[in-house]
């Protein structure tokens, strides 16, 4: 079946003859749109009735004698003085056979990290690096200056309050890697899962001093899928004999991808409450398209969806009230965020002596690291993309479940936390998106809806309900942590520590 339902979306998101997507790259989906229709795909690719992910009970865990100590990071070129806290990062094999290993990087606190708890962080994409985007340019310790050369730290750094793991998956995203070619043809979120799994008990291995300890998953995006599919993996797997228990106690995801037809609808309406559509685009979309399936009978929704496109203009859908990268204009968005950050971690992160310092590309990887291994959102709609001779994941997203609401249902009966927050400009996977998702599973209010404050201002708005938790950070895009820095610590330490936001 087609996915053409998400067209709408993304046609919306990358906004008219020019889009800045995730990574910084330039594309223009609307051409690829008339010829995509024709093709049929296969009808597993986006399921609505994958709900859970096949378990893999014979997860193989490797010595990992000394290599804790192999992984520990003396210090990073440019580096600041006055860093106050260890951190690692290497490879953990997750198939020797196949010689398919992820890359990490971990902070621990700088207070504390023996009580503190263990967070992995996920970026989304599907394909994008949580190491260059989630650590290097959102909450992780340092931010890169614009000389692409040294570093400064992240007074908001989430490992303030946690341990942080920033994990590079699938395989072929960032520094991580499988010597099996044909592995970046079977990406997808079962595979992502189970290896993000394997990962993890071979992590614990190497810390050993972590095998108890509270542990939180949070991430951003295409994450949406990511952590809850972990999550139940991680639920599952804990009820087998000599197995690793994971001390799992929360899931919080931002701006998440959680259900298709709540993420199109979402996205819709807020474009047309944003001002970024007329009321006659807006009246022929939802008159005229069917968001709950995809299909590709209605040739005029198609023309609706290029008149929106074409309406939006040249904005960036991360944030659509900031500049762009390079802009001339003196407008500045609510947050001190630099628009062309992507391109300074690209430059550092690129640099053998900072890929020896952590111990990354060991095996001298046939092509650089990039933000996103492929045009992301392109991938997600299984579109043709320009290739490269490098390991690029390939174009077709192996397995994508329509919805992972009945998933979210099933931790929420388990007893974990579950938050879901979403920055309130975002326009790639807007705040409409995350209610009308929420409101799908008919859960009551314990908490109503009311003001959070950070700084003596209203850092956003929080409602909790019945084994969920749903948080605004006002003013921030897509990346809140990078938008919003104070607004983002206060939200995650409200998380950690199983508390809503302050009312005051």
């Amino acid at each position: 079946m087609a996915t053409y339902a998400l067209f709408i979306w993304i046609s919306l998101l990358c906004l008219a003859s020019l889009c800045l997507c995730y990574g910084w790259i330039d594309i223009n989906p609307i051409k690829y749109v008339n010829e995509e229709l024709s093709k049929e795909r296969p009808s597993t690719s986006l399921s609505r009735s994958s709900y859970g992910l096949a378990l893999d009970t014979h997860a193989a865990i490797g010595s990992q004698d000394g290599l804790k100590k192999k992984d520990k990071i003396e210090s990073l070129p440019g580096q600041p003085h006055g860093v106050e806290f260890d951190q690692y990062s290497g490879y953990v094999t997750v198939d020797p056979e196949a010689g398919r290993a992820l890359f990490y990087y971990f902070v621990e606190s700088p207070h504390n990290s023996s009580s503190k708890p263990l967070v992995l962080w996920l970026n989304g994409g599907p394909g994008c690096s949580s190491f260059g985007a989630g650590a290097m340019m959102e909450l992780g310790p340092f931010r890169v200056n614009k000389d692409g050369k040294t570093l400064y730290q992240n007074e908001y750094a989430w490992n303030i309050d946690a341990n942080i793991i920033f994990l590079e998956s699938p395989a072929g995203v960032g520094f991580s890697y499988s010597n099996t070619t044909s592995d970046y043809n079977l990406s997808g979120d079962n595979r992502t899962a189970q290896d993000s799994y394997i990962f993890l008990i071979n992590w614990l291995e190497r810390f050993p001093e972590y095998k108890t300890r509270e542990f939180f998953i949070a991430g951003e995006s295409y994450a949406g899928h990511y952590i809850p599919q972990l999550a139940q993996v991680i639920l599952h797997s804990d009820k087998y004999v000599n197995r690793t228990v994971i001390n799992l106690r929360g899931i919080a995801m931002g701006n998440a991808y959680i259900d298709f037809e709540t993420t199109i609808k979402g996205a819709v309406d807020f474009y047309w409450t944003h001002a970024l559509m007329p009321d006659e685009i807006f009246h022929g979309l939802t008159s005229n398209c069917d968001f709950t399936i995809p299909n590709t009978s209605d040739k005029v929704c198609l023309d609706f969806v290029n008149q929106a496109a074409n309406a939006v203009g040249n904005i960036y859908s991360y944030d659509i009230y900031a500049p762009l990268c390079n802009s001339s204009s003196k407008f500045h968005s609510a947050s001190t965020f630099d628009p062309c950050s992507e391109n300074y971690i690209n430059s550092y992160l690129n640099t053998p002596q900072v890929q020896k310092a952590l111990h990354a590309n060991a095996t001298s990887l046939p092509y650089p690291w990039e933000s996103c291994r492929h045009f992301s959102l392109l991938v997600f709609l299984n579109f043709y993309f320009m290739h490269r001779n490098s390991g690029k994941i390939n174009r077709l997203w192996g397995d994508k479940p329509l919805t992972v609401l009945p998933i979210i249902q099933e931790l929420m009966v388990s007893g974990i936390r579950i938050w879901i927050y979403s920055g309130d400009t975002d326009g790639a996977l807007p705040v409409t998106c995350s209610r009308y998702a929420i409101n799908k599973l008919g859960i009551l209010i314990k908490t109503t809806w009311y003001p959070w404050y950070s700084q003596g201002e209203v850092g956003g708005y929080a409602v909790g309900f019945q084994n969920l938790t749903f948080v605004t950070v006002r003013g921030a895009g897509h990346f809140v942590p990078s938008y919003q820095p104070a607004r983002a610590l206060i939200l995650f330490s409200s998380f950690v520590n199983g508390k809503l936001p302050p009312p005051a």
